[in-house]
């Protein structure tokens, strides 16, 4: 595991060594006055400071687009966050991009969506943002929770768990929101698929994009700031499983396999990936390749691809898709 040594370097604008903080909700009223912390669905000592503070990571809003035959930037490996829209031209969000910012706040095809992406849980999941029509914008919170990202609503100060998308704190503790279907894929992939299709721009911040700030991450023996158990089944934690709802298919299985057909899922692999969380150039990383999910109709499933330790956390009912 690389030691703290090299982290702490590495996660310049993510991580410190004063991050495991523990809770206190009078120390935190000073930065959130308007967080109601009588409304919680969990316990507070779950919750630990990612070392930055509320918006020391800087969500982005209204990025600005490229046509994907313009961006000359990205290698062909590299990662990227699609998402596609019904009567718009798909959309490809770097992770060179949410690697540093972790949240882009977009409105696509008139609807207002957050796009969001946990290092440390490999979570890369695009919501939409409305609560009763009413649209939301998020930030991130500098908190975690079983490793995880806290976001907040800008509207409320709610505290919202990305890998699970609900508001565990605050006004809109118990709500939901939808999570929309979107992929990681390759920038070669997406490319091939949607010629046509729109890219994000480099943000105007000054960060190292296309550099990898959790060198070795993805290859470490524990998650960091984590403090629950291990996956069953002696899974590494920090392997990628594919997660449908409650159901998580271990990445290597469907690897092996190319292609798995239970449950009523479909889910495929190709190589041409990088791992984001791999070497210090991101699209240098080791191949974790192309994943797609759908149902038997040939519809695009919500899904994602976090880290075993992160679905053992958030689903620790959950079905394990073992096989044979």
């Amino acid at each position: 595991m690389p030691t703290m040594r090299r982290l702490i370097p590495t996660l310049a604008v993510c991580l410190a060594l004063g991050g495991a903080a523990s809770a206190d909700p009078d120390r935190w009223q000073y930065a959130w006055p308007d967080t109601d912390f009588a409304q919680s669905t969990v316990d507070f000592d779950e919750i630990l400071s990612g070392g930055p503070p509320k918006d020391g990571i800087p969500a982005i809003d209204a990025p600005q687009f490229l046509p994907a035959q313009q961006e000359e930037r990205l290698s062909p490996r590299e990662p990227v966050l699609t998402y596609v829209p019904d009567g718009a031209p798909a959309r490809a969000y770097p992770v060179r991009y949410l690697m540093w910012h972790e949240i882009v706040n977009d409105v696509v095809a008139g609807k207002p969506i957050a796009v969001t992406f946990c290092p440390l849980c490999n979570t890369g999941m695009v919501f939409d943002a409305r609560v009763d029509g009413e649209a939301l914008t998020f930030g991130v919170s500098g908190k975690l929770r079983h490793s995880d990202m806290i976001m907040y609503d800008r509207q409320t100060e709610s505290w919202w768990q990305q890998a699970t998308a609900e508001a565990i704190v605050g006004e809109m503790t118990g709500t939901d929101l939808v999570q929309l279907p979107a992929w990681m894929e390759s920038w070669d992939s997406f490319r091939a698929e949607h010629p046509d299709g729109l890219v994000m721009d480099q943000p105007s911040s000054p960060r190292s994009y296309g550099a990898n700030p959790y060198a070795s991450y993805d290859t470490s023996e524990r998650p960091f700031l984590y403090r629950g158990e291990n996956p069953p089944h002696g899974i590494h934690p920090l392997a990628r499983v594919v997660r449908v709802g409650d159901r998580a298919w271990p990445l290597e299985r469907l690897r092996d396999a190319g292609e798995l057909r239970e449950g009523g899922v479909v889910l495929t692999w190709r190589a041409g990936q990088a791992s984001a969380l791999d070497t210090r150039e991101i699209g240098a990383g080791r191949e974790v390749g192309n994943v797609r999910v759908h149902d038997t109709q040939g519809r695009a499933l919500v899904h994602d691809i976090p880290f075993a330790f992160a679905f053992h956390a958030f689903q620790p009912d959950g079905e394990w898709m073992l096989g044979p």
